[in-house]
């Protein structure tokens, strides 16, 4: 019978290793059915088939013959139908092991559904997860940001406080105003004054002037009256001293 010879690789140490073997997967599928068939396990010993065979024949060769050999068939009869049993039962064993296996494996295969189907519903589950992550990233960002806005607002003054400083500010600027326009008024008044006292001014100098002139006309007429009096009295006293002399 084949069998499958384990072939040492380099990549094998001596505490274990991958084994490799002498035959592909297939060939390996061929010698189990083989075996199960058979009932062959090991190269060592007769096939139980082939035992099962000879036991037949024997009995099959013993009922052809024509002597009285009644109790030799008998005896043989029993044989074959000991090995029969002896093969059979590894048979029915098989069969158990089958139907259990074939059991499992439709209990696999529906584990096996199952698990896809609940791999598939997960990762669905995964992408709705990534969906609601990402719809909370945003929420949570408007939040912090409300949240910013709020605190800005909350550290601001109160309105009340502000409309009253507005208030007061207003009531400043209607009095800064009113005094504006009240020293605006003053301001021109006093243009007005100045421009007054500036022709006041001005006419007073042209009357000091005028005056002075008047002054020194006056002043010149009476010095030049003056003058005219010493030399008249000049001349007078010389006429005299003429005569006094003649």
């Amino acid at each position: 019978m084949l069998k499958a010879r384990k072939v040492s690789g380099r990549g094998e140490t001596a505490g274990g290793g991958t084994a490799h073997y002498a035959f592909g997967a297939l060939e390996d599928d061929l010698i189990i059915k083989h075996r199960l068939l058979t009932r062959t396990t090991t190269t060592r010993g007769e096939p139980p088939l082939k035992k099962l065979q000879k036991k037949f024949t024997s009995f099959a060769l013993e009922t052809e013959k024509d002597a009285d050999n009644y109790a030799d068939c008998e005896r043989l009869a029993k044989a074959f139908l000991q090995e029969l049993k002896t093969f059979e039962l590894p048979l029915v064993k098989t069969k158990a092991v089958i139907d259990a296996n074939v059991r499992e494996k439709e209990n696999f295969n529906e584990l096996n559904d199952e698990i896809n189907r609940k791999i598939v519903e997960a990762q669905n589950d995964i992408e709705e997860l990534k969906k609601q992550l990402e719809e909370s990233k945003v929420e949570r960002k408007h939040k912090e940001e409300c949240e910013m806005i709020r605190k800005l607002i909350a550290a601001q003054t109160p309105r009340y406080e502000t409309q009253k400083l507005i208030n007061e500010l207003e009531k400043e600027i209607a009095a800064l105003e009113a005094e504006n326009t009240a020293s605006s008024r003053t301001l021109e008044l006093r243009k007005k004054q100045f421009i007054l006292l500036l022709h006041v001014v001005d006419e007073l100098q042209n009357t000091i002037e005028e005056e002075q002139k008047s002054m020194l006309e006056e002043m010149r007429m009476s010095i030049f009256e003056n003058k005219n009096i010493v030399e008249g009295a000049a001349a007078a006293a010389g006429t005299s001293e003429s005569m006094a002399i003649d």
